[in-house]
C-alpha cells in the first residue's frame, strides 16, 4: 500500500478536472488573442472561467488576473505595491513562504524599501501589538502575511489584520495559496488588496493560478511581452489550465462543508492516535480547529537515534510526507518556519497533510508505519 500525505505540497488532480481539460487540450488550441473563431472560442473559455472564479470569492471578474500560480502572483503583488502604490515599508514575518520572503528581500535590495519582520510566538501566531507598532513607523506600508502557514497550519486572524492596516493606511497582501478552495472568501466583506491562488493545492492543474487585485489598487505588468490579461500579464494564456482551475474551484466549493468535516475528522483522529501511542509528542502550530488549517498537521516526534532518516524511512514503508528535519547532532538544518518559531530541531518534525480524497484506512496505515519506526528507534 502507498499512502500520499503531502497534499500541502500538491494535490492529485480531480478526475472531473481532467475531463474538463481534455477537450481544450485536444480541440481548443486557438490563440485567445486571435480574432478568428478558434481564437474567440478560447477567449470565451477564459472569460467564462474568470466570471466563475469571481463568483466563488465574491469579487468583480476584472479583479482576477490569471498567473502561473502562487509564486508569480505573490511576486506581482509585492512588486506592484512598491512600483505603482508608493510603498516604502514592507512588513512581513520570518515564517512566510519563500515566494514572499525572497521577493521582499529582492525588492529591498533593488529598490531600497524598508523591510520589517513582525514577531511571532511559538505557535506561529502574529503579535498584533508588534504589527501595530510597525505600522506606526514612517512611510507607506504593505503588510504581507499568509492566511495559513503551509508548514504548521496556524491561521492568521485576517479580519483583525485588515482593520489594523486600514487604521494606518497600509496595503494588505495575503498569500492564500493553502486556504483557497478550502475556506470561503467574501472579498466584498474582507477589506484586502491582494490575495493569491494556485490550482494544484485543491485538485487542479499545476501551472495555473491567479492574483486578486482590489479595484481600488493600481497594478503593473510583471511579465512583459504582450497585451494579454488587459496588458497586465504578457504571454499566451494557459487556456486548459485556466479551465481546470475554474473547474477545481467549482468542485471545492460545491461540497466545501462536507470536505472540511471529513478532513478535520481525519486530523483530529490522527492527533488522538499519536497522543495515545507516544508518551511525549508535540504538534507545531495551532491545532485548535478555529485557529488551524484543517489540511495540515505538523508533528514533533520524540527524539530518536535516527531522526534525520524518518522521512526517508516512511517513504520506504509507503508513506509520503514532508517536513522540517535535522540531523541528530542538533544542527539547525531544514525548515525556516520551524527555526522561526524556536522548534527543537534535534527532534524529528514531520508534516502530514490531507485532502478530501484521504481515507481513514490510509491514516491507519500511516500510523502503523510510524509506530513500527519508533518501536525500533526510540532512545
Amino acid at each position: 500500500m502507498a499512502v500520499y500525505l503531502d497534499n500541502a505540497a500538491t494535490t492529485p488532480i480531480a478526475p472531473e478536472v481532467v475531463d474538463a481539460m481534455i477537450p481544450i487540450l485536444r480541440d481548443g488550441f486557438g490563440n485567445p488573442s486571435s480574432t478568428h473563431s478558434f481564437g474567440r472560442r478560447s477567449k470565451a473559455l477564459i472569460e467564462t472561467s474568470r466570471r466563475s472564479i469571481a463568483k466563488h470569492i465574491n469579487c468583480h471578474p476584472a479583479e482576477i488576473i490569471f498567473t502561473s500560480g502562487g509564486t508569480e502572483a505573490d511576486n506581482m503583488a509585492i512588486n506592484s505595491s512598491v512600483h505603482k502604490m508608493g510603498v516604502t515599508h514592507i512588513i512581513t514575518s520570518e515564517i512566510e513562504h519563500h515566494a514572499v520572503l525572497h521577493s521582499t528581500i529582492n525588492i529591498k535590495n533593488i529598490d531600497g524599501v524598508k523591510l520589517s519582520h513582525v514577531k511571532v510566538d511559538t505557535n506561529g501566531n502574529i503579535d498584533l501589538n508588534d504589527l501595530e507598532r510597525l505600522l506606526q513607523e514612517d512611510g507607506k506600508a504593505l503588510v504581507s502575511l499568509m492566511h495559513a502557514n503551509n508548514e504548521i497550519a496556524t491561521l492568521l486572524p485576517i479580519q483583525q489584520v485588515s482593520i489594523l492596516c486600514r487604521r494606518y493606511g497600509a496595503l494588505l497582501h495575503s498569500d492564500t495559496v493553502q486556504t483557497m478552495g478550502h475556506y470561503k472568501f467574501d472579498l466584498k466583506a474582507l477589506d484586502i488588496d491582494y490575495i493569491t491562488c494556485a490550482a494544484h493545492k485543491f485538485h487542479g492543474p499545476k501551472g495555473s493560478g491567479f492574483l486578486y487585485v482590489n479595484k481600488k489598487v493600481a497594478i503593473e505588468s510583471f511579465i512583459h511581452g504582450g497585451s494579454q490579461e488587459r496588458g497586465l500579464r504578457g504571454g499566451t494564456e494557459n487556456v486548459p489550465g485556466i479551465v481546470g482551475l475554474a473547474k477545481a474551484m467549482d468542485l471545492a466549493y460545491e461540497n466545501l462543508e462536507a470536505h472540511q468535516k471529513h478532513v478535520q475528522g481525519l486530523k483530529r483522529y490522527m492527533i488522538n492516535e499519536l497522543k495515545g501511542f507516544f508518551d511525549y509528542v508535540d504538534f507545531h502550530g495551532e491545532i485548535d480547529p478555529e485557529k488551524s488549517l484543517y489540511t495540515v498537521l505538523n508533528v514533533c516526534f520524540p527524539k530518536t537515534s535516527k531522526a534525520s532518516m524518518l522521512l526517508f524511512t516512511l517513504d520506504l514503508k509507503g508513506v509520503a510526507v514532508s517536513g522540517g528535519s535535522a540531523c541528530s547532532s542538533g544542527a539547525a538544518v531544514g525548515s525556516h518556519v520551524l527555526v522561526g518559531i524556536g522548534a527543537d530541531m534535534t527532534r524529528p518534525n514531520t508534516r502530514f497533510s490531507f485532502s478530501r480524497y484521504t481515507t481513514k484506512e490510509e491514516i491507519d496505515f500511516a500510523l502503523e508505519q510510524v509506530k513500527t519506526v519508533f518501536e525500533k528507534t526510540l532512545v
